[in-house]
């Protein structure tokens, strides 16, 4: 459980940090979101060792779009909390996602890819 929540909160700090320097803000629901990505990507990644970087970077993208057009469809559409709006950006789907976003995940995943090893070997 301790590894559970300390993947979480480096996720969630990461994702929250992220949307700041972006945006300039961000909402509670965005650690969540970062905090459930970051252990997917870190409980997928190793799975994938013999995997070209290009590939685990296209999964994760994937990966955090799926994730962010669920919480999406429940923060935004369900809920009406208006957390963001993607629908002015080109290729998106019901303003949740956008693919300039998911490209922009996919070459995130990059040094998360990098991290997710560090922190395994460091934390276990």
């Amino acid at each position: 459980m301790l590894r559970f929540f300390t993947l979480f909160t480096i996720g969630g700090t990461g994702y929250f940090l992220i949307e700041i320097l972006w945006r300039g803000y961000s909402h509670w629901t965005m650690f969540v979101l970062g905090g459930l990505c970051f252990y997917s990507l870190f409980s997928i990644f190793p799975l994938m060792h013999d995997v070209p970087i290009i590939v685990k970077a296209l999964t994760g993208g994937a990966i955090i779009t799926v994730m962010e057009f669920v919480t999406g469809c429940i923060v935004n559409l369900l809920l009406d909390w208006n957390v963001w709006n993607y629908s002015d950006a080109p290729f998106n789907v019901l303003g949740q996602i956008c693919l300039p976003y998911t490209i922009l995940w996919s070459l995130l995943c990059i040094p998360i890819a990098y991290l997710c090893l560090f922190v395994e070997q460091h934390i276990g």
